[in-house]
């Protein structure tokens, strides 16, 4: 059983940033004794061992969908939250900066194709993939900024991600606008309010974007994925977007 479960205050994890020898892959048996040890007092939760942490003595292990835990090898410590690395000109969010190789990484699997794509006509500058949901206020308000972000050279990706769940009207709704002969202009029509006939076909990509966005930690919408993995969640200013990506000056 967990005996203590301890939150590290912002200068001890500054004191184990320092440590400098990275704990030592676990065997067969001591990543049993860890995951049964964990289990143990949380056994409705799923636990998987990333391998062993930045610091001394510490493992990575990832509740699934949900934290990062930061624990010792016996089990019986652990904390949760950032761990940062100090690096020359500021800290390093150790478990932000794996989970944007991740996301980027499943991203870069993602066929173009399967998108709903407004590409600027001037000189794409830069990319966002934008997880959306019809019916999200947000969104909509993002959408009606699409001029603006298309006249910084931002080309905007949508993929789709229905709060609702699949089956939903939510989810028919953009549904409707991947199977149209105009996705981009079905899109923008349904994000208007306007009345639009519904027409889910069979081989929509809605589900496999929806599952992609639980796999990335999306848990609303808009969810913004930048290039290099990074995740921001909820609406911002087009200009923001474009102060963010270096382009402010058009």
């Amino acid at each position: 059983m967990c005996k203590i479960v301890r939150q590290l205050s912002l200068f001890a994890l500054l004191s184990l940033v320092f440590a400098s020898v990275v704990g030592l892959p676990l065997n067969q048996s001591q990543r049993d004794t860890l995951l049964a040890q964990i289990s143990a007092v949380r056994p409705d939760l799923q636990f998987e061992i990333i391998g062993p942490a930045p610091v001394a003595e510490l493992y990575e292990v990832q509740v699934i969908n949900g934290p990062v835990l930061y624990v010792s090898a016996d089990g019986e410590y652990f904390f949760d939250g950032s761990l940062f690395r100090v690096e020359e000109g500021g800290f390093v969010d150790i478990a932000a900066k794996r989970l944007n190789a991740q996301r980027k990484k499943m991203l870069d699997a993602v066929d173009p194709q399967t998108m709903i794509i407004y590409t600027p006509q001037i000189q794409r500058r830069a990319t966002i993939t934008v997880f959306t949901d019809i019916d999200c206020g947000y969104c909509r308000k993002l959408h009606r900024e699409m001029d603006e972000l298309l006249s910084y050279g931002i080309e905007v990706r949508y993929l789709a991600y229905p709060r609702a769940g699949i089956g939903s009207d939510s989810y028919r709704k953009i549904a409707t606008a991947w199977c149209a002969d105009d996705p981009n202009a079905t899109m923008t029509a349904l994000k208007a309010g306007d009345s639009v006939a519904m027409n889910v076909c069979s081989d929509n990509p809605v589900a496999a974007h929806f599952a992609l966005g639980g796999a990335m930690g999306v848990s609303g919408t808009p969810a913004i994925v930048l290039a290099d993995g990074t995740l921001l969640p909820g609406y911002r200013p087009a200009a923001a977007f474009a102060e963010l990506l270096g382009l402010a000056t058009r």
